[in-house]
Parts: C-alpha cells; sequence; structure tokens
C-alpha cells in the first residue's frame, strides 16, 4: 500500500511516467533552510560527482542573498521547492500570513529560475487543519529524520540513516551545517554500494504512480 496521507487528483502532469523496475530501491535526498553558500556549493559540487539528485526546500529570504547558488542548483537538475519566506511555522497562521510567507518565497525563487512547480515544506513539519486547504501544491514531509542540526556529528547521522532507511523513504537534512554536508554525501555513498538509487521527490511519486494535488501530505513513498 502506497505510504502517503492524502492521494487527490493531480496537480499538474507528470514528469516521468515510467515505472520503477519490479524491486527497486529509490530514496530521496532532501535539504532544508538553505541555500548558505560555501556550504551548500560544496554539496552540489559532492552530489555532481556521484551523479546524485536532490531536492531542496529553500528559504525565501535565503534566496535572494544567494542566489547564484540557486541558479546551480537548478542547473544540475535538483527539485526546488520552498520553506517560507522567513522559516516561520505555518501551524496556526491565518490565511493572509500563510500566502505572504510562501508566494514571496515563490516569487524570490522565480526571479531567479522562471516560474515552475514548487511544492512547500512547512517549517518543523508542523500544521493545522488549514494549511492542507491554504496550500496549492502537496505538503513534503519525511520519513528518516537524524536530526543532523543536534551535535554535528556527520558519523552519527550517517550511521542513523543507513541503519533505518528503507526503500520510498524522504531524508530530511540541512545544507546549512558542513558536518550536514559531510553526512550526506557519505550516506550517498554507503547507500548506492546498498543497491538505493537517489531520486528527487517529483521522481520518487513519479516512479511508484503517485499523483499529489493540493493538500496531499506525503512523508515517503514505496511499494
Amino acid at each position: 500500500m502506497l505510504a502517503i496521507l492524502l492521494c487527490l487528483p493531480r496537480l499538474a502532469p507528470p514528469a516521468v511516467t515510467a515505472a520503477a523496475p519490479a524491486g527497486e530501491k529509490l530514496v530521496a535526498l532532501t535539504f532544508d533552510d538553505g541555500p548558505m553558500g560555501e556550504t551548500t556549493e560544496r554539496l552540489l559540487d559532492g552530489l555532481r560527482e556521484r551523479g546524485v539528485q536532490a531536492t531542496f526546500f529553500l528559504i525565501g529570504r535565503q534566496a535572494e542573498r544567494y542566489g547564484d547558488t540557486v541558479l546551480k542548483i537548478a542547473r544540475d537538475g535538483h527539485q526546488l521547492g520552498i520553506h517560507t519566506y522567513d522559516h516561520l511555522c505555518v501551524q496556526g497562521m491565518g490565511a493572509e500570513q500563510f500566502f505572504d510567507q510562501t508566494e514571496r518565497a515563490r516569487r524570490a525563487v522565480f526571479r531567479l529560475v522562471g516560474e515552475q512547480e514548487l511544492w512547500l515544506r512547512p517549517p518543523y513539519g508542523l500544521m493545522d487543519a488549514n494549511t492542507p486547504r491554504f496550500a496549492d501544491g502537496p505538503l513534503i514531509l519525511w520519513s528518516v529524520d537524524p536530526e543532523d542540526w543536534r551535535d554535528g556529528d556527520a558519523r552519527r547521522v550517517c550511521g542513523h540513516i543507513a541503519q533505518i532507511v528503507r526503500d520510498g523513504d524522504i531524508i530530511l537534512l540541512h545544507d546549512v551545517y558542513e558536518s550536514s554536508v559531510d553526512a550526506a554525501l557519505a550516506a550517498v555513498d554507503e547507500l548506492t554500494a546498498r543497491g538505493f538509487r537517489f531520486v528527487t521527490v517529483r521522481e520518487l511519486l513519479d516512479l511508484r504512480g503517485i499523483e499529489p494535488a493540493a493538500g496531499a501530505v506525503v512523508r515517503r513513498a514505496a511499494n
């Protein structure tokens, strides 16, 4: 059974239509709170060397500050999403503030890369009953959280990911910490050696035949 909380009519046509080969282990690596200049740039270099694409949930004001980095993320084929403009918790927000935070973030990214589909990851993963009603796209959460912000221990973070990861998981990391970059690249190497293939969240859902729409809450996508 597909592990998705809601599955509503598709918001937009899929970018990928072919199903994943039977038995293929897919995982989506995602990064929050960036971009962050040299830290994100080093991550991009490492992902490029490994032929891996990820999904970046950008804070709007950070996108404005590090526009060149946003362009590199897009040019390398990674998926872009938003994480509000000011990294504010959307739980308890009224419609006006919610739309201000999400649309300002989208406009900041649009000015750099043009208009495109930008899914929302709510800061802290916190929502209320209004959040799915306000959202004009799916809400992307996660199924693996090594709490990379907690102690700066790259070995612990990589070990946590490697120990619990399963097919269809969405991994939460942050591209604003040097230790998280180290952990992410180490995890990519280990999981690739174990037969996992890294894809964007968009690709993960497409390859698993999931059709997310406005208000859909996604945590993972497994067969």
